[in-house]
């Protein structure tokens, strides 16, 4: 494998797929992997029963950042959403952006923390 040029690479790749019928993965970590399909009915039923059950599972976006900080909001993403350094950067760079899905709220709070330490700015939905 280590003989392959990065186009021969690829190509092994996309017949090993299409062989292996492996469907592509969007970009952007587990977050954005989740099924759109199966997230609609929990909602309603949310909505159905807001005075009484208090929302415990956040999705967490980050909306911007201090271009000074941007090495360092980089580095946070790439340890925090297990990315490469380049699908960090790229991800930085496309702010705003949903971070996580399902998080709860004492994880959203450290991470939202951090964030704002390092200059990042996340909201909480």
């Amino acid at each position: 494998m280590g003989n392959y040029t990065n186009h021969e690479s690829q190509d092994l790749v996309s017949s090993l797929k299409s062989k292996l019928n492996i469907p592509d993965m969007p970009m952007g970590g587990f977050a954005a992997a989740a099924p759109a399909a199966t997230a609609p009915p929990p909602v309603e039923e949310e909505e159905a029963v807001p005075a009484t059950q208090e929302k415990t599972l956040f999705t967490l976006t980050l909306k911007s950042f201090d271009a000074a900080a941007k090495p360092k909001i980089i580095k946070e993403v790439k340890g925090m959403l297990g990315l490469s350094l380049v699908d960090s950067k790229k991800f930085v760079e496309s702010a705003p952006k949903m971070m996580k899905e399902g998080v709860p709220k004492e994880e959203s709070e450290k991470i939202i923390e951090t964030m704002k330490g390092l200059g990042g700015v996340v909201t909480m939905d």
